[in-house]
């Protein structure tokens, strides 16, 4: 839109013939020019949302948009990847006997700080 505002035949005297562009809002051309832009988003944004509807019209009635309530609450990552993102689990996977938690500086099942000290880096 801010070509039909700032618009000028001064920057490109050859798009006035061909084209049929005229001076902006602002370069005292009216408001022909800003009107022409009105037009051309107005259409490519109708266009885009009608693209847009069918491509979701159409993974809705194929593959669908969401998964089973039950995928959810068990955590999408395990059905798309068969692995989990986050270890929660004390005593649990990862580098350390430990898991996530004691990565992080809390005893398993305590929510205190562990006795030992881990690094700035893992504690933050």
């Amino acid at each position: 839109m801010s070509i039909g505002f700032f618009a000028t035949t001064a920057a490109n005297a050859n798009i006035t013939g061909s084209l049929g562009a005229k001076e902006g809002l602002f370069y005292g051309g009216g408001v022909t020019q800003l009107f022409h832009q009105f037009l051309a988003t107005g259409s490519v944004t109708i266009y885009s949302f009608g693209i847009a509807a069918l491509l979701g019209l159409a993974i809705k009635y194929t593959i669908g948009m969401r998964t089973t309530p039950e995928v959810e609450v068990d955590g999408i990552d395990l059905a798309e990847h068969a692995e989990a993102a986050y270890d929660f689990a004390p005593g649990s996977g990862g580098t350390s006997s430990n898991g996530a938690f004691a990565m992080a500086g809390i005893a398993p099942g305590t929510g205190t700080p562990a006795e030992a000290p881990v690094s700035e880096k893992v504690a933050g």
